[in-house]
């Protein structure tokens, strides 16, 4: 059986995943991101930098480009490519999210990869990806920290993803390598968090 389609898509995910969206939008205003706010590229820093408009509009390309090239490989491509199995679905997604974490277009220096990892849970486990937003906003509503609800949610999608996807061991595998990604990479968080200095989010853009 040919490989030719696992390593088109993995390849097309990477490249996908790395397209440095929350930063070409602050660019288009003058901005460079990574040198305000938290210096972060992702739609959380594009937010309280330069509103909701372009932090909503970054939020949604980062999701999205986490989520089409795996949508691909789980349905393929009709006269293209055709779906691919588990394993490279799995490799297709964490190299989608790979891509965003360490951007080659930006020196190997890329965001947090929450959002690319929401775009890629929504096509590998929907029922894993609403009930780890339920737990990330219900830890924003209460504590107004993105950080912690996205730690939390990360956290929570171990266990859900054993719940929704029993048998699926290459998913269930791969959930749990990015979501840990995810809390390994929001380490400088974690210890402000511990010593009170993160800052709150608004929903009116700023930080609080």
């Amino acid at each position: 059986m040919s490989l030719w389609p696992d390593v088109l898509y993995i390849t097309a995910a990477f490249l996908s995943g790395s397209v440095p969206w929350s930063w070409i939008l602050g660019k288009f205003r003058g901005i460079d991101i990574r040198s305000k706010g938290s210096g972060n590229t992702g739609a959380t820093n594009l937010f309280r930098i330069c509103g909701k408009g372009a932090g909503i509009t970054g939020l949604l390309l980062d999701t999205l480009k986490g989520a089409l090239p795996v949508l691909a490989a789980k349905h393929g491509i009709p006269g293209i490519l055709p779906p691919i199995g588990d394993w490279a679905l799995a490799l297709t997604a964490i190299f989608a999210v790979l891509g965003h974490v360490f951007c080659p277009w930006l020196g190997f220096r890329g965001g947090k990869g929450v959002a690319t990892t929401l775009g890629v849970l929504l096509i590998l486990s929907p029922l894993t990806t609403a009930s780890a937003l339920a737990v990330f906003v219900l830890v924003l509503s209460v504590t107004r920290y993105v950080s912690l609800g996205s730690i939390s949610a990360a956290a929570a999608v171990i266990p859900f993803v054993f719940i929704f996807e029993p048998g699926r061991l290459p998913i269930q595998i791969i959930i749990c390598f990015v979501a840990a990604l995810v809390i390994v990479r929001h380490k400088s968080n974690i210890v402000k968090l511990l010593h009170g200095e993160e800052s709150r989010f608004s929903f009116h853009g700023g930080n609080k």
